[in-house]
């Protein structure tokens, strides 16, 4: 299975069964707080909610397709970060992620989605990651553009419905190329 050290306190951990329960703990804590940015937070009521989506994640990854991890912080758990499936052709993924809001300003996601970069580029041997952030979700977007993603790939105009409004979304994306350059 997956397993990432972060940092002393901090690591990565592939999403299993055995985690619903905490998962659902964590979701029901912040339920307000992820809310505001993510639609299916309404749609996630029970634990047997987050085991469908452990075992939806799971087999995302036994079809190599990606995984979602779980973001730990000193053996609690503390968010989500995953690749939204592998377009192999193309050899691209996108990243999504969410935090409990105890956790933010700890550097835990920025360091959990430069992990799943590097594995994309060196394990995967892909060549784009992109991550899309409504416009007015600030502590999102500040994930990409701190280890340096582009933003110039534009703005996605009402690209998604959040229970009563579209929200426009950013759209970054890092290439192995420049990634291996800015790692060296």
């Amino acid at each position: 299975m997956f397993s990432y050290k972060l940092s002393e306190k901090a690591e990565l951990r592939l999403l299993e069964e055995r985690h619903a329960e905490e998962l659902s703990d964590l979701t029901d804590r912040n339920r307000d707080h992820l809310r505001e940015w993510l639609p299916w937070v309404d749609h996630s009521r029970t634990v047997e909610d987050r085991k469908t989506f452990i075992r939806s994640s799971l087999k995302q990854f036994a079809e190599n397709n990606g995984f979602q991890a779980s973001v730990w912080y000193d053996g609690r758990l503390a968010g989500v970060v995953g690749y939204h499936n592998i377009d192999w052709q193309n050899r691209s993924t996108t990243l999504g992620y969410w935090l409990g809001e105890e956790y933010q300003g700890r550097g835990l996601m920025t360091a959990a989605c430069r992990a799943l970069v590097d594995h994309a580029f060196v394990e995967l041997g892909l060549n784009r990651v992109s991550i899309a952030c409504a416009i007015e979700n600030e502590k999102s977007r500040a994930i990409p553009e701190r280890p340096g993603f582009r933003q110039e790939e534009g703005v996605q105009h009402q690209a998604e419905w959040l229970y009563d409004h579209f929200v426009d979304h950013v759209v970054y994306a890092a290439l192995a190329r420049e990634w291996r350059r800015r790692s060296l």
